[in-house]
C-alpha cells in the first residue's frame, strides 16, 4: 500500500474536527477534493475509516487505527525535517530524551548543560513524560533515552540503575499533619493540595494513587514548578507531594515541614532506558555515561 502525506494529514484533521469543511480548510484542500481523497483512500483499501451521519463525520475502527499510525508518521516526519536543517547548520547529532518531572527539574540540568557545554554540535531535545509512555516510545522509536521512575515494565528495553527517589508530604508548619513523621496517602485526601500541571508526569501519578483508592484529589490551586508549590504550602493554601529532593532543599528557605508517605509507591528508584546501548550513537553513549557516572 502506497499512502500520501496529504491523505494521513486530512484523516488526522477529520479525526480532531469531525467536520469535512474544517478539515478540508486545514489542510489547504476544498470540501470537494477532500472528500474525494476519502473516498479513493477508502476505496483503495477496501474498507471505510468514517462513520457519516448528520452531525458530522466519527472514525470507524480501522479509522482510528489509521488516524494512530498516521500521526506518527507526521510527527517522525517533522522530526525528519527538524533533523536535517539541524545537520544543515552545521549540528551533528541529536538525542531525544524522555524523562518524569522529578529527573527534569532536579537531575538532568547540571548534567545537560555540561554535556551540551562539550558537545557543541549536538543538540538535544528534552520532554517532560509519563513512565509508562516513556517506554512506549523508546519501543516505538520516538525517543533514544529514557528515564522512568517505580515498578513501571521495561518489557525488553536495556536498562542501568539511575537514582533513588522518594515522594514526600509536605505542609505548612502549622497544618495538623505536621505533627506527624510519617502519614498514609489516603489520610490526606481529606485535605486541599497544591498540585502541578496536568500535563506533569507527577500530577499524573499521584491521581491514579488517588483513583486506585476510589478518591479524588481536591485541587485548591495549581502552579507551574515545585518552587512554586512549595510557597504555596508554607502560605498555608494547602499541602502537597514533591520529591524528597525538592522538599529538602526548600525546607532551609521556606516555613514547610516534610511528612514521609508510608505508601511503597513513594519510593521510586529511577532507571536510565533504552533500546540497545551499543546501536546509539558515539555521542547518545557518551550523554549515559555522564549521567550515570554524575549519580554514583
Amino acid at each position: 500500500m502506497h499512502f500520501d502525506f496529504v491523505d494521513l494529514s486530512l484523516m488526522t484533521a477529520l479525526a480532531d474536527t469531525k467536520n469535512l469543511a474544517r478539515a478540508a480548510s486545514r489542510c489547504h484542500l476544498s470540501a470537494p477534493a477532500a472528500s474525494n481523497r476519502v473516498k479513493n483512500l477508502e476505496e483503495g483499501l477496501g474498507f471505510r475509516l468514517l462513520y457519516r451521519t448528520s452531525q458530522g463525520m466519527t472514525l470507524t475502527p480501522a479509522g482510528e487505527t489509521f488516524v494512530r499510525h498516521a500521526r506518527l508518521v507526521l510527527e517522525e516526519t517533522e522530526r525528519l525535517a527538524a533533523d536535517m536543517q539541524d545537520y544543515g547548520e552545521g549540528i551533528k547529532g541529536h538525542v531525544r530524551v524522555w524523562a518524569n518531572t522529578t529527573a527534569i527539574s532536579e537531575f538532568l540540568p547540571a548534567v545537560l548543560s555540561q554535556f551540551l557545554r562539550e558537545h557543541q554540535d549536538v543538540n538535544i531535545e528534552l520532554r517532560e513524560v509519563l513512565s509508562g509512555e516513556i517506554v512506549k516510545g523508546l519501543t516505538e522509536g520516538a525517543t533514544d533515552i529514557g528515564i522512568v521512575a517505580g515498578n513501571v515494565d521495561t518489557g525488553h528495553l536495556e536498562t542501568l540503575p539511575y537514582r533513588d527517589d522518594h515522594l514526600v508530604l509536605v505542609t505548612a508548619l502549622d497544618h495538623p499533619l505536621a505533627q506527624r513523621d510519617t502519614v498514609d496517602f489516603a489520610e490526606t485526601l481529606d485535605e486541599d493540595y497544591i498540585g502541578l500541571p496536568t500535563s506533569s508526569a507527577i500530577h499524573s501519578f499521584i491521581n491514579i494513587a488517588a483513583d486506585a483508592l476510589g478518591r479524588r484529589i481536591k485541587l485548591r490551586i495549581q502552579v507551574g514548578n515545585f518552587e512554586a508549590a512549595c510557597r504555596m504550602i508554607a502560605a498555608g493554601v494547602g499541602i502537597g507531594i514533591v520529591p524528597g529532593s525538592v522538599a529538602l532543599r526548600h525546607a532551609n528557605t521556606m516555613n514547610i515541614k516534610i511528612v514521609n508517605l508510608n505508601d511503597a509507591w513513594a519510593e521510586r528508584k529511577l532507571k536510565i532506558c533504552v533500546r540497545s546501548v551499543k546501536d546509539l550513537p558515539q555521542f547518545s553513549r557518551e550523554l549515559i555515561d555522564m549521567l550515570t557516572a554524575e549519580a554514583d
